[in-house]
């Protein structure tokens, strides 16, 4: 049987129209063979979150430029749980400060990558948060 592809939701929450970024790591991630649905820009967190569930992804990553990261990363967050998709790995990208880092993780943020970040260091990143999560031989 062969397993299905990684499937990874890249959106742009808030009001940031910059999305180079996170059309490169997009690229990075399908060469990679990942499988990748992008949302595009202005993404409230009730449309991410449900782009997800519809999805059916088994990664949420954001990016955000614009300063907002404090209050949209972790209400994505909030958002997966409340649908029963809390195990769903959130990562953030862009413009984080190095004194938010420590509550975006405890909001459930798993990784944060800051700019001019290797995309195959985030290729790695999620291969080893899903490798994580799964069960054990014979475990279900």
């Amino acid at each position: 049987m062969s397993k299905r592809r990684i499937r990874v939701l890249i959106a742009k929450p808030g009001l940031d129209g910059h999305d180079r970024g996170a059309k490169v790591v997009a690229r990075a991630l399908r060469d990679a063979g990942m499988e990748v649905i992008y949302t595009g820009i202005r993404q409230t967190p009730e449309m991410i979150a449900e782009a997800a569930l519809q999805e059916d992804v088994d990664v949420v990553g954001l990016s955000i430029l614009s300063g907002a990261h404090m209050a949209l990363c972790p209400r994505v967050v909030e958002l997966l749980r409340q649908q029963g998709m809390g195990d769903v790995p959130v990562l953030v990208g862009g413009i984080i400060p190095d004194e938010d880092v420590p509550a975006l993780r405890a909001a459930g943020i798993r990784g944060i990558f800051g700019p001019g970040t290797n995309t195959q260091d985030i290729v790695a990143f999620i291969r080893r948060e899903l490798a994580l999560q799964e069960p054990e031989a014979g475990e279900r």
